[in-house]
């Protein structure tokens, strides 16, 4: 049902650097770019995500209580991704963990957007 998620930012090119080398891990590649927006995905006919400058010209900002979550196909996986997003610069939001039927790890990308890596559900 989602075709994509976007978060703004100020600073496209330290964004686009964050998200290519994390969401690469990944097997996302930009499947477009249009200067302004940037979209990431697998798949033209899979969910994508991407980061824009806003059209409005105003500063970017957090959304509070916002966040996007990304499915991964293992516990190691969610470790690995978080740690990853650490070490490109990310923030801790939590660490991976059990939490009700997820495995779930939490972290802010440069911009101070909230995401996170899970596995679980069943």
């Amino acid at each position: 049902m989602i075709a994509y998620t976007t978060f703004g930012t100020d600073d496209m090119p330290r964004a686009s650097g964050f998200y290519d080398t994390l969401l690469g891990e990944l097997g996302a590649t930009r499947l477009m770019d249009m200067g302004r927006i940037i979209l990431w995905g697998t798949g033209p006919d899979a969910p994508m995500f991407a980061v824009c400058t806003p059209i409005n010209e105003e500063p970017a900002t957090v959304g509070n209580g916002t966040m996007v979550a990304i499915a991964v196909d293992s516990r190691e996986k969610v470790d690995a991704m978080h740690s990853k997003a650490l070490e490109l610069g990310g923030t801790d939001e939590g660490a991976p963990g059990e939490r009700s039927s997820f495995y779930i790890g939490y972290f802010r990308d440069l911009d101070g957007n909230k995401l996170n890596f899970f596995y679980g559900g069943s």
